[in-house]
């Protein structure tokens, strides 16, 4: 009778354990490291605290200040009272109008040098000696031509977004295969269509990397220009806050210019990919 028992257990299939989905399983990954980091931050924070002082504030105490903040960010009371939701957006419309209008500048300027030996050999020296000029050192010659703070500070954005897009788009156009440009020969494309067909598809993943280099120092230049004219938006947020010793705002701030450059940046990061040759 036992032998009957064990036979019949041994014939028994042993249970499988449950199969967790792919998607599942990326997910809980990524939200276990994405806890881990935010223990990291919290953790060099209170170490940093306990050597400097009580003058930084605790994280339990910038964790209520923010969602203060948050809560009702497009709040309006005045030029002085305003949601921090109000003050990002006012910083995210200087950005946007300086970047685009630098894209606008940049993409036919780097095609161009990218494709007509003589104008890169004419507009290099200036874009090479002008790159590494600090966008901030433009603000003062902007303000004296413009007379207006805000379109100085878009004028400084244009000039941040500039040069990344000049530069990766050359890279792209010039670096087009010369089989490419043989094929083109033979099957007598237009500029035009050579352009459309061969040129584009090829350099469009270095133009999308430039984009997104000039997007990602456009959004930082725009903090430092802020402080530096007054202007609404997060940086001057930012500095105001520090002048009225509300330190807890000022990391608030930190964490909303850094939390809007990686949605930004996630953004390309889509767009790289469908743009890729493996897109």
């Amino acid at each position: 009778m036992n032998r009957e028992i064990s036979r019949s257990n041994t014939n028994l299939e042993t249970p499988k354990p449950p199969v967790i989905p792919a998607w599942l399983r990326s997910s809980l990954t990524t939200l276990a490291f994405t806890l881990g980091s935010l223990s990291l931050i919290v953790a060099v924070w209170l170490i940093v605290r306990a050597f400097v002082g009580t003058d930084l504030p605790s994280p339990l105490a910038t964790v209520a200040v923010f969602w203060n903040l948050i809560k009702n960010p497009f709040h309006y009371g005045g030029p002085n009272d305003q949601g921090v939701g109000l003050l990002l957006l006012s910083s995210l419309g200087r950005v946007g109008l300086g970047w685009f209008l630098g894209a606008v500048v940049a993409v036919p300027l780097g095609i161009l040098m990218g494709s007509v030996q003589f104008i890169h050999r004419l507009v290099n020296p200036i874009v090479q000696v002008l790159r590494p000029v600090s966008p901030l050192a433009w603000y003062p010659l902007a303000l004296v031509a413009i007379k207006s703070a805000p379109n100085a500070l878009v004028f400084v954005i244009f000039i941040t977004s500039l040069w990344p897009t000049v530069i990766n788009t050359y890279f792209g156009v010039a670096a087009v295969p010369k089989d490419f440009k043989n094929v083109a020969k033979v099957f007598n494309f237009s500029s035009d269509r050579y352009v459309r067909r061969v040129l584009l598809p090829f350099a469009l993943p270095h133009i999308v990397t430039g984009l997104r280099v000039s997007l990602g120092i456009a959004w930082m230049v725009i903090v430092a220009a802020e402080m530096l004219s007054g202007a609404s938006g997060i940086g001057f947020f930012a500095w105001d806050s520090y002048n009225a010793l509300s330190y807890e705002k000022v990391i608030s701030a930190i964490a909303l210019i850094g939390l809007t450059g990686l949605l930004f940046d996630k953004g390309f990061d889509w767009l790289s990919r469908k743009v890729s040759y493996g897109g």
